[in-house]
């Protein structure tokens, strides 16, 4: 049984680093100057998964003495005075629907639990690790993604650092939670319905999901999950966030969706943090209702918007209804491409019996029903043009309410809601930059985020407002665990 004791969580000895009050920037600049050598960030990453991963579960498989080894040629090359990457020495984290030379890729399903470690790396952690970065190991995700709460079948559940009680979100959970409890600074995360927005704004974290196209998903394999879903890296700041988007986004050959190279350094913008000169606020998007406390919370920001020379105004409907269904058409068809080849076969009893249920009812689309799901993407975004002639930004919630408890529904207003992932799947389906900032906690304790959404291809404008939200707000609480 695990136990839900915080100060069964709580880290006591004298090693002084905290990766939560230390920059991926000064990190790496730490190492680069031979003030802190690789092997010591990557043995202290270690010896925080070791001490919390066997109650938050953040971490599936590690390799430590890769890490170590990898670390070590690091620190020699430094020594010979090399130049290396602007990341050089810092432990990350793999989300496990990503691919990590040396590790298998499971997806949280018990379908790829017995493949074997795959060669190569993702366009990804490619380019992380040509950055300099030294891989750990894979964080944990519900099964192929498809839901907000971290669990699976093969590795289990993933607990909140806040409060083990409760999810960190998902289904990039594994990593939020590691970032949340400074097991490692960086990691990756993909977002194809919330999945790097919603564990960041449960954990306390900045999140950033890119445009479609910014990070390229190419290799020899199509992307899961087509046209939803955006790749990038995952840290506590926006900050953090910029310094390792410069290192990751520009074109692939072969990601028929990349983008070009940005002019500017996304790094550089957010350290010019501004605010546009007109916001839309809407609290509930137009069909969803959110949590009276998440409400008051993602209000008192907005205060902080209009201090930093905002014209703030709520708009009541963004979009007529909820996308949820053409999203469903969508994400249940992605992954019965997944798992076409194991359905009738023994293996299809020990998928997740509502994934499963999803896949099967996607069976029966026809090709006019994912033609009519990519046009209600292109009507959600017609919208959204229509919106972002009058404003720059629309910021509404995250989430309907705080985490919930593992396993259970959220509560929003006093009252159960499964659905209390409303907010972020549109913003998917119209591929827009997307990203949250924490603007407080609940009376349980609990992180509470405040997302903003940029016109196409307006990154720059959600970054530096992330930033310069962030700034404001000056919230440094971390998670109770040492």
């Amino acid at each position: 049984m695990v136990s839900h004791d915080l100060e069964s969580l709580r880290v006591v000895g004298s090693n002084a680093m905290d990766f939560r009050q230390e920059t991926v920037a000064g990190l790496a600049e730490q190492v680069a100057a031979g003030k802190v050598s690789s092997r010591e960030l990557v043995q202290h990453a270690l010896d925080r998964i070791d001490a919390l991963n066997g109650e938050i579960n953040a971490f599936v498989a590690v390799d430590g003495e890769r890490a170590l080894e990898q670390a070590a040629i690091v620190d020699e090359r430094i020594a010979r005075g090399e130049q290396v990457g602007d990341l050089a020495g810092i432990p990350i984290g793999v989300k496990d629907l990503e691919d990590a030379a040396g590790f298998a890729t499971v997806k949280g399903s018990a379908v790829f639990a017995g493949d074997g470690p795959v060669a190569a790396d993702s366009a990804l952690v490619a380019r992380l690790k040509d950055a300099g970065c030294i891989v750990l190991g894979k964080t944990n995700t519900p099964e192929l993604g498809w839901t907000a709460q971290t669990y699976n079948p093969t590795f289990g559940i993933t607990r909140n650092p806040w409060n083990p009680a409760h999810t960190p979100g998902g289904s990039s959970g594994g990593s939020a939670a590691a970032i949340a409890s400074g097991m490692v600074p960086l990691a990756t995360g993909s977002d194809g319905g919330g999945s790097i927005r919603i564990p960041s704004a449960l954990c306390g974290l900045s999140g950033f999901k890119p445009s479609l196209g910014r990070v390229p998903g190419g290799g020899p394999h199509p992307p899961d999950w087509q046209h939803l879903s955006t790749k990038g890296p995952m840290a506590r700041t926006v900050g953090d966030i910029a310094l390792a988007l410069d290192e990751v986004i520009g074109p692939d050959p072969t990601d028929l969706r990349s983008l070009p190279m940005p002019e500017a350094s996304w790094q550089g913008a957010v350290d010019e943090p501004h605010v546009p000169m007109k916001v839309a606020w809407s609290p509930t998007l137009g069909y969803a209702e959110p949590d009276a406390e998440v409400r008051r919370l993602c209000e008192a920001s907005l205060r902080a918007l209009e201090a930093l020379g905002a014209e703030v105004v709520e708009v009541g409907t963004v979009f007529d209804e909820d996308p949820l269904l053409p999203w469903l058409t969508l994400s249940s068809t992605y992954n019965l491409r997944t798992l076409e080849a194991v359905r009738g076969t023994d293996a299809w009893d020990n998928i997740d019996p509502m994934l499963a249920m999803l896949v099967e009812r996607a069976a029966s689309f026809s090709a006019l029903d994912l033609v009519n799901a990519e046009d209600a993407c292109h009507r959600l975004n017609v919208r959204l043009v229509e919106l972002f002639h009058d404003v720059r930004l629309l910021v509404c919630p995250v989430t309907a309410c705080a985490a919930p408890k593992c396993g259970e529904a959220g509560i929003v207003n006093g009252a159960a809601d499964i659905a209390w992932v409303k907010y972020t799947y549109p913003f998917n389906m119209t591929r827009s930059p997307a990203g949250t900032v924490p603007v407080g906690l609940t009376a349980d304790g609990l992180p509470v985020g405040l997302q903003l959404v940029g016109p196409q291809h307006g990154d720059m404008v959600v970054l530096r407002t992330m930033a310069a939200l962030e700034a404001s707000l000056g919230l440094e609480a971390l998670a109770p665990i040492g």
